[in-house]
């Protein structure tokens, strides 16, 4: 066998939990992601003999950036307690797509002969950061010292904004995917009331799922209802229209994963029985538009299409022989797109949609939500509840997208042993954009919108995405600027998307643009 034949294999995994909020009780991410990587360790069920042996092999440490503790270099920290000398260390920056791009790319180095056993982990402590914020209690007790102050937010707001979101207001994940959301509802002629419908009719299965999965933060409580979920209420409250609260991505959790690959030519080696062998067949990713104004429209995601498409041609399946799917589902609009390009039912669907049941019911877990899906899909497909299975994980705004499909059989094809490259390149080429203007004026239809909420459930900020009426390939970013076109756009009877209206800037030349629906109105 050359080198250039090794093939790849996952042949250990591993999901930790910390479900204590007590203080005493508040492990870190980088203790989580240890105690992750030692019960992978033990997971490939390699003999007590050579279970040192397996984790002095350890020549790759990539880890899922965490949200909950700024570390000066955490792949160093983790291999000095391991005791490694890693050739290849790497700490991603913050987006959900990137643990299916680490393990796509961990698998091509073993295949390509540049690494021999490779990590891939990552893991948040929100919870307990939470709680020990709380009590006063900061830096939490025995945690890594840090030689600067601890975030106080997890998210940086830099990532989504940009100039025109910023004079806005608008850029948080929240608004962005409700963009998504009502524009899609739109495009399909949905009402406003059978969209909610559908969406809590999926997240009450995806919460089912979720309830019978003991790593889920939400295990051991009843799953939410159809009910529970599309009922707005003090406990359900409105964030950005048309999502209340469960079908928010929930991510105070203290969860961490871990997956090992290494050849089969080492794991034959170390005696790891092929029971525990997954392959990896190959993965695709890429990009949108960093910003959410310069996309062809807000019904589709090229990059999730794209990302779907190249991934299984990489792996050399059909949608057909995929058993197993897990969308990533920090809110309903991504499951909904990924499913609508696939022609797969969002109720009811024939084959899983989700393995883990969603960032709402199963938690966020910051970036690191699709490594606690990989974990499941090779639980699965060891136990033979599939042959072949296919993860996409989402980062930024509906940004960024890499899907990876994994398989109980090696590729049809072991020349390459592994796919060489990504085949996708870093954005997607060729999209039909319309231009945008800073200074729009005159009467404009409604493309898209969404409405923030205060927490005493009021509708407090609208955004309207639109396109002027005598441009109609112009568009332009405006929030709501009265309180009647605010009560419009909250609306469940009337749809707001391809409605007239008027547009002009607020003349402080801050860059802000308001939208109204009576062109009388005082702009």
């Amino acid at each position: 066998m050359t080198v250039d034949h090794v093939v790849p294999v996952i042949i250990g995994i591993s999901d930790v939990k910390n479900k204590s909020n007590a203080i005493e009780d508040a492990i870190e991410p980088m203790q989580l992601m240890l105690q992750a990587i030692l019960s992978a360790i033990n997971d490939s069920n390699v003999a007590p003999s050579k279970a040192r042996q397996l984790q002095s092999s350890i020549d790759s440490i990539d880890v899922v950036a965490t949200w909950t503790w700024p570390y000066h270099d955490l792949p160093g920290l983790l291999a000095k307690v391991l005791g490694v000398h890693p050739t290849h260390k790497h700490y991603t920056k913050h987006r959900g797509h990137l643990p299916m791009k680490l393990v796509d790319e961990a698998a091509r180095r073993i295949a390509q002969g540049r690494s021999t056993v490779a990590v891939v982990t990552g893991g948040e402590a929100l919870a307990s950061l939470s709680a020990c914020r709380a009590a006063k209690k900061l830096p939490p007790p025995g945690w890594t010292v840090l030689d600067h102050s601890p975030p106080t937010a997890p998210l940086d707001l830099g990532l989504f904004g940009g100039s025109i979101g910023t004079a806005h207001a608008i850029g948080l994940p929240a608004q962005i995917y409700a963009l998504y959301e009502n524009g899609f509802r739109a495009y399909r002629g949905q009402t406003i009331e059978q969209n909610n419908t559908e969406s809590a009719k999926m997240y009450a299965d995806f919460a089912k799922t979720a309830e019978g999965n003991k790593y889920a933060w939400s295990h051991g409580q009843p799953a939410a209802t159809e009910g529970d979920i599309s009922t707005v209420r003090r406990s359900n409250r409105m964030i950005c229209f048309p999502y209340p609260l469960l079908m928010n991505a929930f991510n105070s959790v203290n969860l961490a994963a871990a997956c090992i690959l290494t050849s089969t030519r080492h794991a034959r080696e170390l005696g790891i029985p092929e029971s525990r062998w997954i392959y990896p067949l190959g993965g695709a990713g890429t990009q949108d538009a960093d910003n959410f104004w310069e996309r062809p429209n807000f019904h589709s995601s090229p990059s999730i299409s794209r990302s779907l498409d190249a991934a299984m041609q990489a792996a050399g399946l059909s949608k057909e022989q995929i058993d197993l799917f897990d969308f990533y589902s920090c809110f309903p609009i991504v499951p909904k797109l990924a499913c609508h390009h696939l022609g797969l039912p969002y109720i009811a669907p024939p084959k899983p949609i989700t393995l883990l049941g969603g960032l709402t019911s199963f938690g966020g877990a910051g970036n690191n939500y699709s490594l606690h899906a990989l974990t499941a899909m090779v639980r699965q497909l060891r136990s033979r509840d599939g042959h072949n299975g296919l993860i996409l994980a989402n980062g930024g705004v509906l940004t960024c997208q890499h899907a990876l499909c994994l398989s109980t059989q090696p590729r049809r094809s072991s020349n390459p042993a592994y796919p060489p490259e990504n085949p996708l390149p870093e954005y997607v080429p060729d999209l039909r954009v319309p231009s945008v203007t800073v200074e729009p004026e005159g009467e404009a239809i409604v493309e898209t919108y969404t409405v923030d909420f205060d927490r005493q459930g009021a509708p407090s900020k609208g955004f309207v995405i639109g396109r002027l009426s005598s441009e109609p390939e112009t568009r332009f970013v405006a929030n709501a600027g009265d309180a009647k076109t605010l009560e419009q756009l909250v609306s469940r009877t009337k749809e707001p998307i391809g409605r007239l209206g008027w547009v002009s800037a607020d003349g402080n030349g801050k860059g802000r643009n308001l939208f109204v629906f009576d062109r009388g109105a005082n702009l």
